[in-house]
């Protein structure tokens, strides 16, 4: 079963609500600085497990956070993972220490402890590592677009290699440089004209967690220039042609210059890559969870007011420095505390 088809079937979370979670685990994942790899596989394995598993919407906020745990166990150094006690902290004690373990043996179990997964980030390094040097701005951008993607549901069809192609011939196109349509499949392509149209309509609408983390010096200012490119009326289109172009010298240091010098973050940089999985088959739903049992009294519909309020003309200029993780305060409500607790409708 896809991931689209179970959240359809699922009894009480819905499409709507996944833009929430998601801005969530963007901030989490950029409070801790978490290596880009960790928020990919943390949707991938929240994919996998809804579309084998019943969620309940007062559940749905720790399957996220015991995803992100697992992933950052097994993308990031020991010392930036969030410990058990950042978990309950962040979610406002909403759950307890126990809730995670249990809900990290559930989920490991769930997927089957398939792990290792060729996220976008990683097929945009690829892409980005050959014989002709990407711009770094021109990263940035594909970065924020990629993380675009994550919030929505008509991008989760597509390979992570799919999207990562789409978003850096997109970044290229709103940065200027030259189209490599050789390179551009009929999929890419799809998925840019996904992506434009949702710029071009509700550019107002991103998360606002996102814009204002790529709006960072640190990020080449990626969120600014996207955002002000499409409220300005900008728009890719397919059939201009850019001359044929010619190979561009390096940015810096010497032509035998290893291709991790044009990787994209510092704390990045002496990592590996995520090992390629394979994918195991999907089993049934299981009546018998222990997260998917609850009484009719108990059981939480979904508000309107789930979904985030956002304004994008309300982002602060940030300074022009490196990301100032040591300033960042962790201080949204838990996404727990307002649904609003009723009995299901049948």
């Amino acid at each position: 079963m896809s991931s689209t088809q179970s959240m359809d079937q699922q009894p009480e979370i819905r499409w709507h609500m996944r833009p929430c979670l998601v801005d969530f685990l963007v901030e989490i994942h950029f409070t801790f600085r978490l290596r880009p790899e960790t928020l990919y596989l943390t949707l991938n394995i929240i994919d996998r497990y809804v579309s084998r598993r019943v969620v309940y919407i007062k559940h749905y906020q720790l399957v996220g956070c015991a995803a992100l745990w697992i992933a950052a166990k097994f993308e990031d150094a020991k010392e930036r993972v969030p410990t058990v006690q950042d978990l309950v902290s962040i979610c406002h004690e909403a759950y307890e220490e126990s809730a995670f373990i249990q809900m990290e043996g559930h989920v490991l179990t769930t997927i089957q402890w398939t792990l290792g997964h060729p996220t976008a980030e990683a097929w945009l390094r690829l892409m980005c590592c050959g014989t002709i040097a990407e711009d770094m701005k021109v990263q940035h951008v594909a970065r924020f677009l990629m993380e675009i993607t994550l919030f929505y549901r008509e991008f989760v069809k597509f390979s992570p290699s799919t999207i990562a192609l789409a978003a850096l011939t997109l970044a290229r196109y709103i940065c200027g440089n030259l189209r490599r349509t050789w390179e551009e499949t009929e999929e890419c392509l799809e998925v840019i004209d996904l992506l434009d149209t949702r710029l071009a309509k509700n550019v107002n609408d991103l998360s606002e967690t996102l814009v204002k983390k790529y709006s960072y010096a640190f990020y080449s200012k990626a969120a600014t220039l996207v955002v002000q490119y499409y409220l300005e009326g900008g728009r890719f289109s397919k059939h201009s042609h850019l001359p044929f172009p010619v190979t561009p010298t390096r940015n810096s240091g010497s032509a035998f210059s290893t291709p991790m010098s044009t990787a994209t973050s510092i704390s990045d940089m002496s990592d590996d890559m995520p090992m390629t999985p394979t994918t195991p088959s999907s089993p049934p739903m299981y009546p018998s969870d222990p997260f998917s049992t609850c009484s009719s009294d108990d059981k939480e519909n979904m508000p309107s007011a789930f979904e985030p309020v956002i304004n994008k003309m309300r982002v602060e200029s940030p300074p022009d420095q490196y990301l100032p993780h040591d300033f960042v305060a962790y201080s949204r409500p838990a996404l727990h505390n307002l649904n609003i607790s009723s009995p299901r409708v049948s």
